[in-house]
């Protein structure tokens, strides 16, 4: 007997890759509050459909030239935006090397671009563009409205949206302390992403696929 093909990303998602992201920012207006950090995880599929968190891609980010720096929001992360020991690049520089990661993932997966992931990803997916369109970036590995958001799926999995509270009701360990830090937000992000999934792919080969 043949054994059918391994399950593939490409295949999955209709050639996305999904990449989970988490930013952290100096505000909510994404055309004038600084970008401070970004971080970009990789979800992978084992041979047996079963999806993983893969590698963390991340950078601190130093504020761009006039960007708005809110008090309130700095007090609420914790970040100190030219604090040395950050070892923040600019913007440019951040994107960059963030998106030559992912672009490395879509071209390995056999994907032709990828797709956010995030808890309220349009803000994520919105400081990204913005940041995009100032620097002139090119090559920008993500589509460019399109998202898929954890909020939304929590709530239909486990009644919950806030990212704290739907980790706990999926069993993924959650530590006050270490959140809003764009790899630990981004990280935790995904593991709810993977389990949402996981349990969705095993429900589906207990009752079979929805009717069209």
């Amino acid at each position: 007997m043949i054994s059918p093909p391994a399950p593939s990303m490409a295949s999955r998602f209709q050639g996305y890759l999904p990449v989970v992201v988490d930013v952290e920012t100096a505000g909510f207006n994404a055309e004038t509050d600084a970008l401070l950090e970004i971080a970009a995880v990789i979800v992978r599929l084992d041979e047996s459909g079963v999806m993983h968190r893969g590698a963390t891609h991340a950078c601190h980010v130093l504020p761009f030239p006039g960007a708005n720096l809110d008090p309130a929001s700095l007090a609420f992360t914790g970040i100190d935006p030219y604090h040395p020991f950050r070892q923040a690049v600019d913007e440019k520089e951040a994107l960059k090397s963030v998106f030559e990661a992912i672009r490395r993932e879509v071209k390995h997966h056999g994907c032709r671009r990828a797709i956010l992931v995030g808890h309220n990803a349009a803000f994520d997916l919105g400081f990204i563009n913005a940041a995009v369109a100032r620097t002139k970036l090119k090559r920008n590995p993500f589509h460019p409205f399109s998202t898929i958001d954890t909020v939304s799926l929590a709530a239909l999995a486990f009644g919950q949206t806030v990212l704290a509270r739907a980790a706990e009701a999926a069993g993924v360990p959650w530590d006050s302390s270490k959140a809003h830090s764009a790899i630990y937000d981004a990280e935790r992000t995904a593991d709810l992403l993977c389990i949402i999934f996981n349990r969705w792919e095993t429900l589906q080969k207990k009752t079979g696929p929805a009717p069209a």
